[in-house]
């Protein structure tokens, strides 16, 4: 029986983690990198891309995209194919959230647009098929191939609005669509690539970007644990999900929100 140190070694395999120099991205392809993975992140500004991997220093490469087009989002997985020659990790994180800048997304649902659904659709949802179509001969070859789609606690209950009274915050439709969409792709995946590719979700909660006071203090006390989460808290997740930790596991969704769908 190996130790739990071996089950959680990632030594010799590749990971891709989308927007992979954003806060949660960057977190997940810390974790992958610190078990020992090649680890490529992937986001649309090249000198975010670069300031990512220089935190790593080793075993990273990085690479861009505009997830708006597909030939972009399938050329990811054919480049780390070419520069190292397997993929064995691949994880979703790249999306457009509260605070992306689109015209007609953070608004209220009144003046939300079809564009920016559209779009966040896009990005959330479909170039998680996209990436996972393209990278499926990879991900069997390798064995031990496993994808995990970053979800959001708002793909699986509404927004409470009260939280935002009184901020200039909002909650676009299409974030919570999107999310929850890609907890069903999991399942769908999972059983479409079984037994070769395991594929799960992590669903976060809310985490802390220095949103307004009345929008914190609302927030915390909602949550069991009484707090907004922060980076560190998803790296135990994604190291369980994508490594032998988790061998046996596929189709589920690993919920890191505090408690807050709980009750």
């Amino acid at each position: 029986m190996r130790t739990l140190k071996e089950l959680m070694n990632l030594e010799g395999r590749v990971a891709l983690v989308t927007g992979g120099a954003g806060h949660i991205g960057f977190a997940i392809a810390e974790a992958l990198h610190e078990l020992g993975a090649l680890t490529v992140l992937h986001d649309l500004k090249k000198e975010d891309c670069a300031a990512a991997v220089g935190r790593l220093e080793v075993r990273a490469d990085w690479i861009t995209a505009d997830l708006l087009d597909e030939g972009q989002t399938r050329g990811i997985v054919r480049t780390i194919l070419e520069r190292h020659d397997r993929l064995d990790i691949l994880v979703h994180c790249a999306a457009f959230v509260g605070t992306t800048a689109f015209p007609g997304w953070a608004e209220p649902m009144e003046r939300q647009s079809v564009q920016a659904w559209e779009a966040a659709l896009r990005v959330n949802l479909t170039d998680a098929f996209v990436l996972v179509q393209e990278a499926a001969p990879a991900l069997r070859a390798s064995g031990r191939g496993s994808v995990i789609f970053v979800s959001s606690m708002y793909g699986m209950v509404g927004p409470d609005m009260r939280l935002y009274a009184g901020t200039p915050m909002q909650h676009p439709a299409a974030y919570g669509a999107s999310k929850a969409g890609l907890l069903q792709l999991t399942r769908y995946f999972a059983s479409v690539l079984a037994p070769q590719v395991r594929v799960n979700a992590l669903t976060p909660g809310g985490v802390w970007r220095d949103q307004p006071n009345a929008f914190h203090e609302r927030y915390k006390e909602r949550t069991p644990m009484a707090r907004m989460a922060v980076e560190e808290d998803f790296k135990g997740a994604a190291a369980y999900l994508a490594s032998d930790l988790s061998a046996y596991v596929t189709g589920q969704n690993l919920v890191v929100d505090g408690g807050w769908t709980a009750w």
